[in-house]
């Protein structure tokens, strides 16, 4: 399971405060966390207005790339300025490792973010969204995915560095929305064996009670239809376990080597406090 860290975000609260403050010993921190814990790439994401989306962006970047350099950097931003300063940041850190979060069916995004990751050679997110929304039915969000990879493709892209992502909608107000997304994964995976699947699972359990257990029985279900990557948070312990032994129990992982591993180093099972 590639493990994408989803934490440094503007939209939380504690990052908007220390992007705006320059807080750099608050990002690195998250940044260093979430590499320890198994987040090998790591989303990064200014969240702020346009004008001021590029410097930001960038501060992020090399505050990451200090605490985390061998991590691979996830560029999370429509806008085509900011993302063009974040990428050539990137590149004169690692120019063979780069992940841009993301490309959509919708036409601002065509014309100015798939240029871009064609000219840096990106890993790439695809999502299954156009300009009319996100489709109710699994054919429909089939049907722009087909399209955004063959765009990619056209343009140079291998298989292997495009992640689609079928988007994953609440519960809570559609009791068919995990079945939709799960359909759309096994699909996609069947059609496109070479290309990744990821997704930001947690959506499923808003407005739900006990949304870790949700989350936890989601992701199963997830990479058991072909998840094999994820934008979430790799300190969960608890999620951390269910991945993993997900993996093990089908086949994924073996002689069981990784669950066992994690389980001596403690970063699975009962936090080391609550075990005494």
């Amino acid at each position: 399971m590639i493990i994408i860290g989803e934490k440094i975000n503007g939209t939380r609260k504690k990052v908007a405060q220390a992007i705006a403050s320059r807080n750099d010993d608050y990002i690195k921190e998250l940044a260093r966390n979430q590499f320890k814990a198994g987040a090998f790439h790591l989303d990064v994401n200014a969240g702020t207005l346009p004008a001021r989306e590029p410097e930001d962006l960038v501060w992020l970047i090399e505050q990451t790339h200090l605490a985390a350099p061998e991590a691979i950097i996830c560029l999370d931003s429509a806008n085509p300025v900011a993302l063009s300063a974040g990428l050539e940041k990137v590149k004169s850190y690692n120019p063979s490792k780069i992940m841009v979060n993301s490309l959509s069916g919708e036409k601002n995004r065509l014309d100015g973010v798939l240029p871009l990751a064609v000219k840096y050679d990106t890993e790439l997110i695809v999502l299954a969204l156009d300009d009319r929304g996100i489709p109710p039915t699994v054919e429909g969000r089939m049907a722009i995915l087909r399209d955004l990879i063959q765009r990619c493709r056209d343009r140079g892209l291998n298989d292997e560095a495009l992640y689609a992502d079928p988007l994953v909608m609440t519960i809570s107000t559609d009791t068919k929305a995990a079945l939709v997304t799960l359909e759309a994964i096994k699909a996609f995976k069947e059609e496109y064996p070479n290309c990744h699947v990821t997704c930001g699972h947690s959506n499923v359990s808003f407005g739900m009670p006990l949304r870790s257990l949700v989350n936890q029985n989601f992701m199963a279900l997830t990479i058991y239809a072909g998840l094999d990557s994820a934008i979430t948070d790799p300190e969960n312990r608890e999620l951390r376990g269910a991945i993993m032994a997900t993996e093990a129990l089908l086949g994924q992982d073996r002689h069981c080597l990784r669950f066992n591993k994690a389980f001596r180093a403690k970063q699975i099972g009962p936090a080391p406090a609550e075990a005494l």
